[in-house]
């Protein structure tokens, strides 16, 4: 496999503390040092960024790898994680004296700690746990773990401590990722115990504030029940469209405006709004309003480019207060930034549309609003914005 990046020339901004350093946690680098069809592959993250390349390519892979590690970092066990964890081992990898197969990732972190990378070794086979984990910060080590005894369903960690004692070693689950459990573990009494509660704190609110998205339109063509499963907010399959469309056309103006604008811009016909109808047993469903038609077009005889769309573009104007995501509640939302991962993003959109989401999703990336990390199926013959483009192809 090889890996070609076109030069990144987005003029998205980043805020800076006074030592230059980003003052909002974010991934800046994925690593498959082994993973499915991956083997030693380094995926630099922009604002935006478009994983590109041919079918079997590894595309999917590259998102599934992320997402593994965001729901890590939110405390969730290996098995919820990887349902399939023998379909993660690299193909043609060989077990070793013991029958154990597995497989490697891991990520760069950017933010006010500075550049912290988070590697993760995981067993697959004969059982999933994981064993070995490394967090490292300018060179200097400041998580280690390793499988120390097979017999038993933890790891040996060791965590930088720079007092008394110079490192503190003490035993972690081997089915979770031990730099989510490090801020319930280490006092933060000396200056080595406070270097590795921010470096890991760091990680964890960059991972956390992720956003997978995956529209489905056979779904989102159901009338919805207002407040189920979501509490108001955007679900990943985007069913609940209408009533996140009722709430941000009540409490923000401004973006319900450019969402409509997105909307005329991506559909067919005079499109004039963008409103809801409730009906007499309480459900919603979205109409899509249409020149001086007196009812409009419900969403649900939209085609599946064209609800596709529409929801892509909903998410990229909303934010995580809308958005069903597992933020950090502990660090205010001007501290956190949200990565919206969304695979296939051109799926069934033809390239007007495709086209109009990708100038939407490089102004709000170039705003700081979110970032966003895509694959798609061919960036290379259409305008890309300045996003940073990886293509698996050979």
């Amino acid at each position: 496999m090889r890996l070609r990046t076109v030069p990144v020339m987005t003029t998205a901004t980043t805020s800076r503390d006074r030592t230059g350093r980003p003052d909002r946690p974010t991934v800046t680098e994925l690593r498959l040092s082994a993973f499915r069809t991956h083997r030693g592959a380094t995926i630099p993250l922009g604002p935006l960024t478009l994983i590109t390349g041919p079918s079997g390519s590894g595309k999917t892979s590259v998102l599934e790898a992320f997402e593994a590690l965001a729901g890590l970092g939110a405390g969730a066990t290996l098995g919820s994680v990887f349902r399939d964890p023998s379909g993660c081992v690299p193909e043609r990898a060989g077990a070793d004296a013991q029958g154990r197969r597995g497989f490697r990732i891991g990520c760069t972190v950017d933010g006010p700690a500075g550049p912290v990378r988070l590697d993760l070794a995981v067993q697959a086979e004969p059982e999933l746990r994981v064993v070995g984990e490394r967090l490292t910060s300018e060179g200097q080590t400041l998580l280690s773990t390793a499988l120390r005894d097979p017999g038993r369903s933890t790891v040996q960690a060791a965590w930088h401590t720079a007092g008394a004692v110079p490192v503190t070693r003490a035993p972690l689950p081997d089915d979770r990722l031990g730099t989510a459990l490090l801020p319930l573990r280490v006092a933060g009494k000396t200056e080595g115990q406070l270097r590795v509660l921010a470096a890991a704190e760091q990680v964890v609110v960059a991972l956390r504030s992720v956003f997978p998205c995956d529209p489905q339109p056979h779904r989102m063509r159901e009338p919805v029940v207002p407040g189920q499963d979501g509490g108001g907010r955007l679900r990943r399959g985007c069913d609940n469209l209408a009533e996140i469309l009722r709430r941000t056309r009540t409490e923000c103006g401004i973006r319900h405006g450019r969402l409509v604008s997105a909307a005329r811009a991506g559909c067919v016909g005079p499109v004039t709004g963008l409103t809801t109808e409730e009906h007499a047993n309480g459900t919603l469903r979205a109409v899509l309003a249409r020149g001086t038609t007196l009812h409009g077009t419900p969403v649900d005889r939209l085609g599946e480019g064209e609800l596709r769309y529409l929801a892509l573009a909903l998410v990229l104007l909303t934010g995580p207060g809308v958005l069903a995501v597992d933020t950090v509640a502990e660090v205010p939302p001007a501290m956190q930034t949200l990565t919206v991962v969304a695979d296939g993003l051109d799926r069934a959109l033809d390239p007007r549309q495709s086209r109009e989401l990708i100038a939407l999703a490089a102004e709000m990336c170039a705003r700081g609003h979110i970032r966003l990390l895509a694959a798609v199926g061919d960036a290379g013959s259409r305008e890309t914005h300045g996003a940073t483009v990886v293509d698996l192809g050979p």
